[in-house]
């Protein structure tokens, strides 16, 4: 797949969206097909749409943005956002920008391991039941790598198995089988799924006990990945504060939610903002991911922060994330709406693991976006400015209007519908 030469494409604010699209597909070598797909009118068929879920009386459209600037492993990256939140494109696009600097982002990911449970109860000894499941680990494994011949032969299947013992629980004592899947490029859930199915009798057997839930897990914590970033102080500047001064408060905001599950769930929802929007793009299911981000987040038992930021010895301002990432190009919405087909092919990736470090370096973004602007204007000012818009548009701005009652409503302080509504009337 041809690799975009740069993703710093400059003036795309300015723009209309069809010039946009147009030079996004120059940019990623994008055709006709593909560029009809991104924008959207009649890209999923309703007849395909009633194929994949039930009851289908329509489709629900959301904005698909482009973040640019980005730099990942030292390749450049268009990424695709479908996101109503105002500011998040934007924030996550001028944080790219500045890691540029810096070159960009750094990501890894581990193998793609997922795990399907296998819930055992009514067992008399859970120790000995938990003793005679370690035993038959081979068995097991090669049982459940007989259900996919496929994915074996593609360097995948299951790895291994673990055993879990619940002595109590709100219906006695339980065992709990967890096999290990390596799912190579796709997301996992309907493979592991199908190996637990298949092998829980055999599991029943061997742990003498009854087997009730056989089901992937979404807390994907053997499929992590990590991403971070680098920039120097002088990138930070404003027009009123020292780059110096905005990384300490950079480091002192996140300082909250590492150590309070109140903020960390909103710092963490932030982070969220970058993830949700390429993952909803690329077709992947972004409520799994969501599962297990937070569940990550509070794998020690209180929830907290999934990035860090810290000052290094040369005075520069360090950031990482880590988290569960399953994410895949083969299955699911990302082989069946041509739109996500599309937006793969928009940034080029070649697996999952390279689709999921660049999902994290957005995340990263995000959350330095939102971050800074606590650190400086707060972040009121910023949303504020952005929702004005929206505003304009509910009260019925077009075109040119939009903007020029935006920025009305902002210079007069009072951004409220009926401010709108007034402005617009005026004209």
């Amino acid at each position: 797949m041809p690799r975009i030469k740069t993703s710093r494409l400059t003036g795309l604010r300015e723009m209309t969206p069809a010039d946009r699209r147009a030079a996004v597909a120059t940019a990623a070598g994008l055709d006709a097909q593909d560029v009809a797909a991104l924008a959207g009118a009649g890209a999923l068929p309703e007849a395909r749409a009633d194929g994949m879920i039930e009851n289908v009386i329509g489709t629900f459209e959301l904005p698909l943005g482009v973040a640019t600037n980005f730099i990942v492993n030292g390749r450049e990256y268009l990424v695709p956002m479908a996101v109503e939140e105002p500011s998040v494109v934007a924030a996550a696009s001028y944080m790219a920008r500045l890691a540029r600097a810096g070159g960009g982002f750094q990501a890894t990911s581990t193998r793609p391991v997922m795990r399907a449970q296998i819930q055992v109860l009514d067992v008399a000894d859970p120790q000995a039941s938990r003793d005679s499941l370690q035993a038959a680990s081979g068995e097991l494994v090669a049982a459940a790598n007989a259900c996919d011949a496929v994915l074996v032969g593609l360097g995948g299947g299951c790895i291994g198995t673990e055993v879990h013992v619940f002595e109590t629980s709100p219906v006695g004592p339980m065992v709990v089988l967890h096999l290990l899947v390596d799912v190579r490029d796709a997301m996992g859930a309907n493979a592991v799924n199908t190996m637990a199915e298949a092998v829980a009798p055999r599991v029943a057997q061997i742990a003498g006990g009854r087997v009730r839930l056989r089901i992937l897990s979404n807390l994907a914590d053997r499929r992590l990945v990590r991403a971070s970033v680098r920039l120097t102080p002088d990138v930070l500047d404003t027009e009123t504060l020292a780059g110096s001064e905005v990384a300490q408060g950079i480091v002192e905001a996140c300082a909250l939610a590492l150590i309070d599950p109140y903020r960390a769930a909103t710092h963490n929802k932030g982070i969220m903002n970058g993830v949700d929007p390429v993952v909803v793009a690329t077709g992947n299911d972004w409520r799994a991911i969501e599962a297990g981000a937070h569940a990550y987040a509070a794998r020690d038992g209180r929830y907290t922060s999934l990035t860090r930021w810290e000052i290094d010895a040369d005075g520069a301002l360090t950031g990482e994330i880590e988290l569960p990432m399953a994410l895949g190009l083969v299955g699911g919405a990302t082989r069946s709406h041509p739109a996500a087909q599309a937006a793969l092919r928009l940034m080029g990736v070649e697996s999952a693991a390279e689709l999921a470090e660049i999902v994290a370096a957005v995340g990263l973004a995000q959350n330095l976006a939102a971050l800074r602007a606590l650190a400086t204007e707060g972040i009121q000012k910023g949303h504020m400015a952005l929702h004005a818009r929206n505003l304009a548009i509910a009260a019925g701005a077009t075109g040119a209007e939009i903007d020029r009652v935006a920025h009305a409503m902002v210079d007069a302080g009072e951004i409220t519908a009926q401010k709108a509504r007034n402005l617009l009337n005026r004209s």
